[in-house]
């Protein structure tokens, strides 16, 4: 049985998540505060970690930092805090994925399991599917003929090789243009852009190259 913890010091919220999760055959554990959820990781190792990022005695990306010293458990943030900056602080800091207060238990289950699937070892992915298109990504074709240059080759196989995951901008220029352009998020807009024009059926309403406001950009099979 998959084991959640949930962190967050709202009791409310503890006692409504502890009880929707045991409902869908989660196994759950709480913690109302930072030192509290960094005790029971170490002694109750869990599979995902569910965390507020406004905890009463520390920050919760400090949490994720301290957690991915020793550890590389999915962590989902769940947090009132819509700004972009805290967004992109914590998903940096070491998050896998990141929702939004208030939000619907439906919704938090599903990235729970995307997240989780994620965790399992990974199989080395040979194609993957954009609209009407199938990329090989082992030897960089696409079927029916599309051409894409080199860097936009680089920038879609970081994301074809994370189906489902966040990926922030500042990763995304890292590791395609590299660390001195960590900051220049209007090239990741102009070459996504020519990725949807390309591959999607209706770029301005793209179903597969997703953006997320303010942290960065997914796959979505």
């Amino acid at each position: 049985m998959t084991r959640i913890l949930v962190v967050d010091d709202d009791p409310q919220i503890l006692r409504a998540l502890r009880i929707n999760l045991r409902a869908r055959k989660y196994d759950v554990d709480v913690a109302a505060d930072g030192a509290g959820a960094l005790h029971t990781a170490a002694a109750h190792p869990p599979d995902l970690i569910v965390l507020d990022l406004g905890l009463p005695d520390m920050d919760g990306a400090e949490v994720i930092r301290g957690l991915r010293g020793w550890s590389t458990v999915p962590i989902i943030v769940l947090s009132g805090r819509a700004e972009g900056t805290d967004k992109v602080a914590a998903l940096d800091a070491g998050a896998d994925d990141y929702v939004t207060k208030p939000f619907g238990v439906d919704e938090l289950v599903a990235r729970i399991r995307a997240v989780t699937r994620r965790a399992q070892p990974p199989e080395a992915i040979a194609t993957a599917q954009v609209g009407r298109y199938t990329i090989d990504l082992s030897d960089h074709t696409i079927t029916p003929d599309q051409r894409l240059t080199p860097t936009e080759w680089q920038l879609l196989e970081q994301l074809l090789r994370n189906p489902g995951k966040l990926i922030t901008q500042r990763q995304l220029l890292h590791e395609v243009w590299g660390p001195q352009y960590g900051t220049e998020s209007n090239y990741l807009r102009q070459y996504m852009a020519r990725l949807r024009r390309k591959l999607e059926d209706d770029p301005t309403r793209p179903r597969h190259l997703l953006t997320e406001p303010g942290m960065g950009y997914r796959y979505q099979p």
